[in-house]
């Protein structure tokens, strides 16, 4: 692998480990209906990839197990070949550093385990756990592991308006970011925000993380020696929300605004690796 794609990879492998977990969606399609009748129904059909369980996790694990040395020409700023002394140089001060390298992957594993609901990242049997739980759950009607952190999973769920909701939430699991949530307020105003659906800009944290996830994804695999040479297997969001409803809408974000549809008016949105506003809408039941 080489050194810009190298730092690239061990950059997000960083921020994945300060967030402890990341879900991000791939290929899918997902639906809300709010009716004024006071019912709601909401469903996800498509991929799911939880990043913490992911080959870029256990790159950045395995990229303090080795030491290469690294030198840069100071004019040109490329990568050149190293002297003997300076890679005896480097060497040294990567033994040195080597107890507290472990103690920090030690902390960071517990802290990954807490965040995974009590689930070890580094145990080949985790994701099938983690599916077998969300089966359980009400609504993950189907979860099918695939590999890489990549989950394929078919959500219903059906209820009454008297309740905030959130999409996906994972029993255990604090750090689950949300794709979508349903938020009430006064005068019978429903509020609609998909922040999971947005991978540039907004100032939203995750979103900037979904940047620099695509950027990875967008080098496609890095041809090199052995298995640090292949790039991990990173989802692009590709899909399509959908909110129907018969109710009054107030805002929203789409390009192409409300069409009328025999339950009453859909909006669309289309969202890729270049969504940059986070799907909204504001409806009213009078």
């Amino acid at each position: 692998m080489t050194t810009p794609i190298r730092a690239a990879t061990l950059a997000a492998a960083s921020s994945l480990a300060l967030t402890g977990c990341l879900l991000s969606p791939g290929t899918f399609t997902s639906e809300m209906q709010l009716m004024k009748d006071g019912t709601f129904a909401y469903s996800y059909d498509g991929e799911i990839q939880m990043l913490a369980l992911s080959k870029l996790a256990e790159m950045g694990a395995k990229s303090e197990e080795k030491f290469e040395a690294e030198c840069v020409d100071e004019e040109t700023w490329e990568v050149r070949e190293c002297s003997l002394a300076e890679v005896n140089e480097q060497r040294a001060e990567w033994q040195e550093g080597a107890s507290e390298r472990r103690a920090k992957a030690e902390r960071e594993a517990e802290q990954a385990k807490q965040m995974l609901g009590g689930f070890d990242p580094s145990d080949p049997e985790a994701a099938q756990k983690l599916a077998e739980q969300l089966e359980r759950q009400r609504g993950w009607e189907t979860v099918e592991y695939k590999g890489d952190g990549i989950f394929d999973v078919d959500f219903s769920v059906t209820g009454k308006m008297t309740h905030a909701f959130a999409f996906p939430m994972v029993e255990k699991m604090p750090m689950a970011n949300m794709f979508v949530t349903m938020m009430l307020r006064d005068g019978n105003q429903v509020r609609v925000d998909a922040p999971g659906f947005a991978s540039q800009g907004g100032g939203n944290p995750m979103q900037g993380m979904m940047a620099g996830m695509m950027g990875l994804a967008s080098m496609g695999k890095a041809k090199g020696e052995g298995e640090d040479g292949e790039m991990p297997n990173i989802l692009m969001p590709n899909g399509t929300f959908t909110i129907v409803t018969d109710g009054r809408i107030l805002a929203n974000n789409t390009d192409e605004g409300p069409v009328n549809n025999p339950r009453g008016q859909t909006l669309v949105w289309e969202i890729d690796q270049r969504t940059e506003q986070a799907p909204t809408a504001l409806i009213a039941f009078d």
